[in-house]
């Protein structure tokens, strides 16, 4: 929930305004913090998120890289362990592929293999979500991977406060954080404070408290178990929205404690629903609350297909309000 000091003012902002800002402020604060990534000077790259900064920080700060993802995230990972605190831009999501070694066996495993002589204070801003017509090449969420591999954080914003506070507390954090926004909310506006907060990684947020129904949604899917969350009220169900903002390290408590107040739940995932994040969540709320629940912790996720070009059957492969209220009725006997 959004909480504030006195002396802060809260605006309203867009989540990729909320980005830029907390860039701009941390590069600020910190010499040692710069960006590294495909067009992101100048272009302020294809979301024009990044706008301004290379004209405030110059092209020593923001540097624009050859299209190489392995080469960018091999200099981020080599400057990190040196001292400075890269941003590793990757474009879209489905683009960490190539650089999966980088991220797997070189930043993942230094501070262990290196007997915690050194660290890696690596952040590698992506993107996820499909809906935007740009095909199975460009649409993927896979936030899951890097999820299962030790050593790396993983931050899901869904709100343009969560957004800013949370690249904040990546960028600060002495190991290597993948940040996953999701490419259609960069419009999504929403309650933001001025200057300097932060949200501390492995703290859930109960969007909406609710009794009869527990929705765990991330990333894109939070906005959708919201709007979902509003038809039940319609129907006489109440429905409680937790978005766990980060999957590593995942606030497990509180994941069970809302499945024990309403003893049914649904998880909500835009990644592929098979071996995805919905699996891992789902597991952790049925072993945690399982004398508790009156039904099995049902899972939601994206089919599990290339993800199509045509608008009409995109919009098909991701969970959907009405798909969600579908579900929940069911399991509240409600059909």
């Amino acid at each position: 929930m959004l909480s504030t000091t006195a002396n802060q003012e809260v605006q309203e902002t867009t989540l990729g305004q909320a980005i830029r800002e907390a860039l701009a402020e941390e590069m600020r604060r910190d010499p040692r913090v710069f960006i590294m990534g495909e067009d992101v000077a100048e272009a302020g790259t294809p979301f024009k998120v990044l706008s301004g900064l290379v004209e405030e920080f110059g092209p020593a700060r923001v540097i624009d890289t050859p299209i190489s993802e392995a080469g960018i995230t091999g200099v981020g990972v080599g400057g990190a362990m040196t001292g400075m605190r890269p941003i590793i831009d990757i474009m879209f999501g489905d683009f960490i592929t190539l650089a999966l070694d980088q991220i797997v066996n070189q930043a993942a495993k230094v501070h262990y293999m290196s007997g915690g002589k050194l660290k890696v204070p690596l952040v590698v801003r992506t993107t996820l979500g499909a809906t935007r017509r740009t095909a199975a090449q460009h649409s993927q969420s896979l936030h899951a991977w890097v999820s299962h591999i030790p050593g790396l954080k993983v931050a899901l914003p869904s709100t343009p406060y969560d957004a800013k506070g949370l690249l904040k507390t990546a960028i600060r954090d002495e190991n290597p954080v993948i940040f996953f926004e999701d490419k259609m909310m960069y419009q999504l506006k929403g309650p933001v404070p001025e200057g300097d907060y932060t949200i501390p990684f492995g703290v859930a947020d109960i969007k909406r408290a609710g009794t009869d129904i527990t929705l765990v949604a991330t990333s894109s899917m939070v906005q959708v178990a919201l709007e979902a969350a509003e038809k039940l009220e319609t129907l006489g169900l109440s429905a409680e929205v937790v978005d766990p903002r980060t999957t590593v390290p995942l606030d497990s408590a509180t994941l069970i404690e809302s499945a024990r107040k309403t003893s049914r739940v649904i998880v909500v995932d835009e990644g592929y629903e098979r071996y995805g994040v919905t699996a891992e969540l789902a597991a952790v709320i049925a072993e945690g609350a399982f004398y508790y629940l009156d039904a099995p912790v049902r899972r939601m996720g994206a089919m599990n297909v290339p993800v199509p070009f045509s608008p009409v059957l995109e919009d098909l492969t991701v969970p959907t309000a009405a798909t969600v209220v579908d579900v929940a009725k069911t399991l509240c006997g409600r059909v």
